[in-house]
């Protein structure tokens, strides 16, 4: 594929950057969603019993992968402002390639837990190398259409997951992953460095990449933790109604078993239309605040309807996840506002930390969770957990300022 100059691709939306930035995210996706897939038949291949124990061992199993997001962030977020957008998305697509494919080899829960720490790191750069890429390379009057593309493609990752773990032994479905990630590699050719990144480099009074300058400023810091809290909802969906959807399953009375395959791609579709609504209504409305706000909406309804309800029908309980993702599908908005809130020298560590923060929220969610649901019950500790995450996202987003069509030549001073 011939290699565009950034002029003149940087007009089309469906250029390179954008179309790599998607399918990265894409097996990002797959990758990042695949342990809640598999989740239960490899503990059991690997001598797990026992639901409590099955639980459990889950538990510590995701929140090593979501630690290992969080120290990942941080670490690809800074070296994509210091070293580029580019080095940080291929970089880590080779990093959580690998560790995938060791995946499908583990032997122990030890081995287990420290493969998933680093395939963590490794999905922790894509998606904020990516988004920031995407924001940079195109018109301000595009990008979010930009955003909405990479989102809505990538999210459908998840939807593969589910059939590939519906259909092949848990061992393979991670050498699948792995497989896709080391293809997407060839692509490198074709994709150009941001233009606004190359003239940051030539500018030498200018500090790139400064992670703790973000809590130096109390206006800088407050910032930064409104972008993360307006995310977690969506992570309280997926890490929870959605990862234990097997659980509250039997918990909701249900007489037929949830499968966390289906309920997980059920979810992601309808992720994969918010996602699409969400950036394409937040572009046709010249607002980013109030779309989320209205998804936001959505999303308590629906949770609403998943804890209260009982004895659901499969079929119906699988619509509800669809539901859930749909109303919890603003994923695209909610990136492309945190790369729109800052400048040009701290927006990759801002981009890339701040969904991997709100993936790494899953750690104290599903502590929160363990807790409550010892105390509470299992159904009303949920309910606790997400009418106070969707309250907090809910204040956040509205005393953020408004950022559709801003323009991000800028740099922030540090």
């Amino acid at each position: 594929m011939p290699q565009l100059t950034e002029p003149k691709q940087k007009h089309y939306l469906f250029n390179a950057s954008v179309i790599v930035a998607a399918l990265g995210y894409f097996v990002d996706i797959y990758d990042l969603v695949l342990f809640s897939i598999v989740r239960i038949p490899s503990l059991k291949d690997l001598g797990v019993t026992g639901q409590t124990n099955l639980l459990d061992q889950g538990v510590i199993l995701l929140n090593m992968q979501m630690i290992g997001m969080l120290l990942g962030g941080i670490a690809w977020g800074i070296l994509g402002d210091k070293r580029g957008r580019l080095s940080v998305l291929f970089g880590s697509i080779f990093l959580y390639s690998v560790a995938n494919i060791m995946n499908g080899f583990v032997s122990s829960i030890p081995m287990y837990a420290f493969l998933r720490l680093v395939a963590g790191i490794g999905l922790a750069g894509e998606l904020g190398a990516g988004i920031t890429l995407v924001s940079e390379v195109l018109p301000k009057e595009k990008r979010g259409y930009g955003t909405m593309v990479v989102a809505t493609i990538g999210i459908s990752g998840a939807i593969l997951a589910g059939v590939v773990g519906e259909l092949f032994g848990w061992r393979t479905t991670y050498f699948i992953g792995g497989g896709l990630g080391l293809f997407l590699l060839f692509l490198r050719v074709s994709v150009y460095e941001s233009g606004m990144f190359k003239n940051l480099k030539k500018a030498q009074d200018v500090t790139r990449g400064n992670f703790l300058s973000l809590f130096t400023n109390w206006r800088r810091f407050w910032k930064y933790a409104k972008c993360i809290l307006i995310g977690v909802p969506i992570w309280y969906v997926v890490g929870i109604l959605i990862t234990f959807s097997p659980e509250f399953g039997i918990a909701l009375g249900m007489k037929e078993p949830v499968s966390a395959a289906k309920a997980v791609s059920f979810c992601y579709l309808g992720l994969v239309f918010g996602d699409f609504a969400s950036g394409y209504l937040s572009q046709r409305f010249r607002s980013r605040r109030y779309i989320v706000v209205a998804f936001l909406i959505v999303t308590a309804v629906f949770i609403g309807i998943y804890l209260f309800g009982h004895s659901f029908k499969l079929n119906t309980f699988y619509i509800i996840c669809v539901m859930l993702g749909l109303g919890s599908g603003y994923w695209a908005v909610f990136v492309t506002i945190a790369a729109e809130q800052f400048g040009t020298n701290i927006r990759a560590t801002v981009t890339t930390t701040v969904p991997n923060f709100v993936r790494g929220a899953v750690v104290p969610l599903t502590l929160s969770f363990s807790y409550l649901k010892d105390g509470v019950g299992l159904v009303p500790g949920a309910l606790i957990l997400g009418a106070l995450s969707l309250a907090i996202a809910l204040f956040s987003i509205l005393s953020l300022e408004e950022t559709y069509a801003k323009d991000l030549d800028y740099m922030e001073p540090v």
